[in-house]
């Protein structure tokens, strides 16, 4: 399966989830610092359906620095109801503009590390699907936003719930989801695992 049919999977289950919370939980913290939930989901969706004008313009707002520009993308949507988040992520499931790029591979990693942000704090897992996962995994070693590889150097990340390692060194073990999340920078996925390497990994957060 494609990595934009999968993305497209991933959104449609992101948007089961977040149909099921509360007013409260919308409005709870999540792994994102300063963001709530229905930021987050602002932020996941807020490049859908943009113009490549409209997208250098933000940039260029933002002074092409990310946490400016995506701040800028959440507060194009805080006035739009948690219903209507819902219903925009359902109406793009299939991702396009910046989201469709390399493949679909931004879409699908950004949303699926986006929903565990909002899922730990709440105390909310699930199991991701396993074709989903290898493929974020693989993207987010690589994407230059993520820096997976670089945050994880000199170890070998195992992950035991599904055939997937990579990088040389001691290893760390643990599950795909908590390995994208530590790749992605989130502290909290480091709980999760275990193994030799587990000290080396930590010193990077």
């Amino acid at each position: 399966m494609d990595a934009l049919t999968l993305a497209r999977d991933e959104r449609l289950e992101f948007a089961d989830f977040l149909g099921g919370l509360t007013a409260e939980q919308w409005l709870a913290p999540t792994l994102c610092p300063e963001w709530r939930a229905r930021d987050v989901v602002a932020h996941t969706m807020s490049y859908e359906g943009l113009s490549t004008a409209a997208l250098v313009t933000r940039f260029l707002r933002g002074f092409l620095v990310v946490d400016r520009i995506n701040a800028l993308a959440v507060d194009h949507l805080s006035d739009r109801s948690t219903d209507d988040l819902v219903d925009m992520m359902r109406r793009h499931a299939m991702p396009s503009g910046l989201g469709a790029g390399f493949g679909g591979r931004i879409a699908l990693t950004d949303n699926m590390i986006h929903q565990q942000d909002i899922r730990r704090p709440l105390a909310m897992p699930r199991i991701v699907a396993a074709d989903r996962l290898r493929v974020a995994l693989d993207f987010a070693r690589t994407a230059p936003l993520i820096r997976g590889a670089w945050r994880a150097r000199g170890v070998r990340l195992v992950a035991t719930d599904l055939d997937w390692a990579a990088g040389k060194g001691p290893e760390v073990c643990g599950s795909g989801e908590a390995l994208l999340m530590t790749m992605a920078g989130r502290a909290d996925g480091l709980r999760d695992l275990d193994g030799p390497g587990l000290a080396t990994l930590s010193t990077r957060f």
